[in-house]
C-alpha cells in the first residue's frame, strides 16, 4: 500500500481527515481496552486497581497497619501513577473493598463503603482503608524481581507492569468492563476449586474437559444464591468463553403460631438487591398506566390480581445480623407455598440471567475472548515465569552473599595483615584485591565494615552462614535445573495459599426449571373477532353469524377465528415480525374490543397486516406477493417477547399474502397471479421452516404478483365468478385441474374458465 492509498499525500506532508480520524480513534480504542476497561489474565487487575494496590503497599498500609483516610490513598495514586479523576479512582477503590461485589476483597474499608441496595459510599475524607490479608497474594513477591517495572506518566516514579499474583485472581474476583468494540463480564469463582484445577493442570497439561469442569463446576458469587443452569450449559459457556447462566435467590420457610408461615429470602443473585425486589413488587401490585394508554393492560391487571391474592406484606429486615433478609407474608396460611415462590421468582429479579463474557488481556498483551482452560493455562505460564524470576533473583542474592562471606573468611584468617594493608595503602581497595586476591565486591564489603566489626569477625559464624547459604544455593539451583522439583514447589505454594485463604462455596449449583407464571385458564370454545383496523375481541362459543358483528364506523370484519381460550393469537407485521397475544387476555365481545397495538410493543412506523389464532400444531402457508414462501407451524410463530420476533424476511415494497391455514386432507396449493396465470403445486414441494424467506412458490413476470391462493385435497376447489351477469360457482376437482399442475417455481398457465373475475375458494366439507 502506498502513502496515497493510506490517506497520505504523495509529498508525505498532508493527510486526509478520514485517515487521521481513523488513526486517532484506533489509538483511543486501544487506550481504553488496555488502559482502563479490561483486566489482565496474569493478575486479574485493571491499571487503576493495580496502581491503588501498589500505592497502598508503598504507603505501608498492610493488613496489620493502622488504616488511613481514603483521600490520602487517592491523592497518592493520582499524584504518582494515575492522573485521572479523583472520583473514578475512589470508586474503583470502593469496589475493591465491597464484600458483596468481590468474592475476596482486596481492601479493608473502615466506614461507609456503600451497600447492596445501591447506596453510595461516604466521601473519601470520611472513610479509611488498608489492605486485606488476601492482597498479599498479589503483592508479596513484588520486590523479588518477579515483574517488570515501568516509568510512570511523568517518569518520576516506577510502577509495576503487572502484580506477581500467586493465584488466578482474574477468576477468583471476576471483572466487569466495557471497552471500545468489546466488553468483559467474568464471574467470581471459589478459591479452593480454582486452585485444585490449577494443580491438576500443572500435573497434567492434557487434563480432559470433564475432569476440569468437575473441579470448577461453575461461578461462586459473593452474595451466594443458586445457579439453576444445567451442567452441560455451564460447560459450553466455559468452552466458548461467553453465554448466560440462570441464577435465583435462596430462601426458607419459617413456621409461626396458629399455622401461619412466612417466606424468608436470605441470598440474592448477582445484580439484584433487596431494594430492587421491593420496587418490582410495588410495580406489580400497584401498576401505573403505561405511556400512550388510557388504562392498565389486561396483563397488568392479571398480574396485580394474582400478586394481591398471594401476598399480604413484604418487609426488608436486612441488617448487621443478616446481610439479606426479605420477609414475605402470604395472604393466608392456605396459600400454596410453591405458588407464592413461583410468582415471586417470575415477577421479580429474584430469578435472573447472569451474562458471562471471558474477555481479558492475554500474556501477549492482546485482548481476546478465552475459555476457562485457556485462562488457567495462561495464568500457570505467568506463575511459572514469576517463580523462575523469583528463584533466579534469590539465587543471585545468595550467590552474592556467599561471595561476600568468602571474602570475610579471608579477612578473619588475616585480620592483622588486612588492617595494616588498609592503614599503609593510599588505595586500600586495590591493595586488598592484589594482596589477598579479592574481587572488587569483596574488597568494597571489607572497607565498608567498621573497625570494631572487622576485629570481632568470628570464623565459626562465618562458616555456619556459608554452609546455610550454600545449601540454599544448591536448592535454588535445583529448582532451576529440575522441572519436576519446580512443579512440586509451584503446587505446594498454591495448596498453601488455598489452605490459608480458601473457604466453602457460597453459591449452590442445582438444576431447576425456570419459574414461569402460568395463569390458569378454563379451556372453552371462543370466537376471535378481528376487524380490518386491527381491533380484537373474543366471543364465547362457536357457530356465530359473522354478519351480526358490529364495528366502529369505517371498520369491518377481517376474520372470525374459531378456537379455544387456551390458544394464542399471532399478529404479523409488514416488516416480517410476529407478535403473540394470549386469546384468554382478549377483551369480551360486549364492546368494540381493543386494538392489537395496545397489547404488544410495536416499532414506530410498523403496521399489523395479518392475524391468525389456533393451536400450536396448526400449519400455515406464508408468502409474500413476490411469490417466496414456506410452511410454518403456529407454535413456531409464537414468542413471549412483547416486542415480537423476526420471522419472515420480506423485501422493502413487498407485501404479505394472508396466511393460508392447511387442513389434514390438503395435498395441493392452487395459486392465481394478478395477470391471470394459474399454477397448482404439491404441498410436498414446499419447505417447512421456522423463519426465513422460503423458496419461490410460483414464477412471476416483472410487474406481476401473487393475488389469490387456496389449499385443497382430491375434491378440488370452487371458482366463483360472473357468468351471464350472474354470480356462479364452478366446482373443479383435482382431475379437472390436471393441466395446471406443475412443479414449484413454474409460471403456470393462463386460467381459462367460462366465468369472469374468478375468486378461488376452498370447497366446503
Amino acid at each position: 500500500m502506498d502513502a496515497t492509498q493510506a490517506g497520505m499525500s504523495a509529498d508525505d506532508e498532508h493527510i486526509t481527515l478520514a485517515w487521521y480520524a481513523e488513526q486517532a480513534y484506533l489509538d483511543y480504542a486501544v487506550s481504553v481496552v488496555r488502559g482502563r476497561a479490561l483486566p489482565d489474565v496474569a493478575d486479574g487487575q485493571k491499571p487503576v486497581q493495580r496502581r491503588i494496590l501498589y500505592a497502598m503497599q508503598a504507603m505501608g498500609l498492610g493488613p496489620g497497619a493502622k488504616p488511613v483516610k481514603s483521600a490520602r490513598v487517592v491523592g497518592d495514586v493520582l499524584g504518582k501513577y494515575h492522573p485521572h479523576g479523583d472520583q473514578a479512582a475512589y470508586d474503583a477503590m470502593v469496589r475493591m473493598a465491597q464484600d458483596f461485589v468481590l468474592r475476596y476483597p482486596l481492601i479493608d474499608g473502615h466506614g461507609n463503603f456503600g451497600s447492596r441496595d445501591g447506596d453510595n459510599a461516604a466521601a473519601m475524607r470520611y472513610t479509611e482503608a488498608r489492605l486485606t490479608p488476601f492482597a498479599r497474594i498479589l503483592l508479596d513477591e513484588l520486590d523479588e524481581g518477579t515483574v517488570d517495572f515501568l516509568p510512570n506518566y511523568d517518569g518520576s516514579q516506577k510502577e509495576p507492569a503487572l502484580l506477581p499474583a500467586r493465584l488466578p485472581v482474574v477468576l477468583l474476583n471476576g471483572a466487569s468492563g466495557i471497552a471500545v468494540g468489546m466488553a468483559t463480564e467474568i464471574p467470581s469463582h471459589n478459591l479452593r476449586e480454582v486452585a485444585a484445577a490449577c494443580v491438576a493442570l500443572i500435573r497434567n497439561a492434557k487434563l480432559d474437559d470433564d475432569a476440569l469442569h468437575e473441579m470448577v463446576p461453575g461461578p461462586d458469587f459473593a452474595g451466594g444464591g443458586q445457579i439453576i443452569s444445567a451442567p452441560e450449559d455451564i460447560r459450553q459457556i466455559y468452552e466458548q468463553g461467553r453465554g448466560s447462566l440462570k441464577a435465583r435467590a435462596r430462601w426458607h420457610f419459617e413456621d409461626l403460631a396458629r399455622g401461619q408461615w412466612q417466606l424468608v429470602v436470605t441470598e440474592l443473585p448477582p445484580g439484584t438487591s433487596a431494594q430492587k425486589v421491593l420496587e418490582e413488587i410495588e410495580e406489580r401490585t400497584n401498576p401505573k398506566v403505561r405511556a400512550g394508554r388510557k388504562s392498565l393492560t389486561p396483563e397488568q391487571q392479571q398480574t396485580k390480581a394474582l400478586m394481591l391474592s398471594l401476598l399480604d406484606t413484604v418487609r426488608d429486615e436486612s441488617g448487621k445480623e443478616a446481610a439479606v433478609r426479605l420477609v414475605f407474608e402470604p395472604k393466608s396460611s392456605r396459600v400454596s407455598r410453591d405458588e407464592l415462590v413461583t410468582a415471586l421468582l417470575a415477577q421479580t429479579s429474584m430469578e435472573t440471567s447472569v451474562p458471562i463474557n471471558l474477555v481479558c488481556i492475554g500474556l501477549d498483551g492482546r485482548p481476546r475472548q478465552t475459555s476457562l482452560r485457556t485462562m488457567l493455562t495462561e495464568w500457570i505460564a505467568f506463575r511459572a515465569d514469576t517463580m523462575t524470576r523469583r528463584t533466579q533473583y534469590r539465587l543471585d542474592k545468595v550467590t552474592d552473599r556467599i561471595h561476600v562471606l568468602e571474602g570475610r573468611m579471608v579477612v578473619y584468617l588475616n585480620v592483622d595483615e588486612v588492617i595494616q594493608t588498609i592503614r599503609e595503602s593510599d588505595e586500600p581497595r586495590a591493595a586488598l584485591m592484589e594482596r589477598f586476591r579479592l574481587t572488587e565486591r569483596q574488597a568494597e564489603d571489607i572497607l565498608e565494615m567498621r573497625l570494631r566489626q572487622l576485629a570481632r569477625l568470628e570464623g565459626i559464624r562465618i562458616e555456619q552462614e556459608l554452609e546455610r547459604q550454600r545449601e540454599e544455593q544448591s536448592k535454588l539451583q535445583e529448582l532451576l535445573d529440575n522441572p519436576a522439583a519446580f512443579k512440586r514447589l509451584m503446587i505446594k505454594e498454591i495448596e498453601a495459599d488455598a489452605k490459608e485463604f480458601g473457604d466453602e462455596r457460597r453459591t449452590l449449583i442445582e438444576v431447576a426449571e425456570r419459574a414461569v407464571l402460568e395463569t390458569k385458564v378454563v379451556e372453552e370454545p371462543v370466537t376471535v373477532i378481528i376487524s380490518q383496523k386491527g381491533w380484537l375481541r373474543a366471543r364465547q362459543g362457536h357457530g356465530h353469524d359473522a354478519s351480526q358483528f358490529s364495528f366502529k364506523a369505517g371498520d369491518s370484519l377481517y376474520d372470525a377465528i374459531e378456537c379455544l381460550s387456551t390458544h394464542e393469537l399471532v399478529a404479523l407485521s409488514n416488516t416480517g415480525r410476529a407478535y403473540t397475544v394470549a386469546v384468554a387476555n382478549l377483551p369480551s365481545a360486549r364492546g368494540d374490543g381493543q386494538p392489537v397495538t395496545s397489547m404488544i410493543d410495536i416499532e414506530p412506523g410498523t403496521r399489523i397486516v395479518h392475524m391468525v389464532a389456533g393451536p400450536a400444531d396448526n400449519r400455515y402457508v406464508v408468502a409474500a406477493q413476490s411469490g417466496h414462501g414456506f410452511i410454518v407451524r403456529h407454535g413456531d410463530l409464537t414468542t413471549r417477547q412483547r416486542a415480537g420476533k423476526q420471522f419472515f424476511s420480506i423485501a422493502k415494497g413487498d407485501a404479505w399474502m394472508k396466511p393460508l391455514l392447511l387442513h389434514p386432507e390438503d395435498t395441493h396449493l392452487a395459486m392465481l397471479a394478478k395477470k391471470g396465470r394459474f399454477l397448482v403445486v404439491s404441498l410436498a414441494e414446499l419447505k417447512t421452516m421456522t423463519a426465513g424467506r422460503g423458496t419461490q412458490l410460483m414464477g412471476l413476470d416483472d410487474g406481476d404478483t401473487l393475488a389469490q391462493w387456496v389449499a385443497m385435497g382430491a375434491e378440488g376447489l370452487v371458482a366463483r365468478g360472473i357468468y351471464r351477469k350472474k354470480e356462479t360457482d364452478l366446482d373443479l376437482n383435482l382431475q379437472e385441474l390436471e393441466d395446471y399442475i406443475g412443479k414449484r417455481a413454474r409460471k403456470g398457465r393462463v386460467l381459462s374458465l367460462k366465468i369472469r373475475q374468478p375468486k378461488l375458494l376452498r370447497r366446503s366439507s
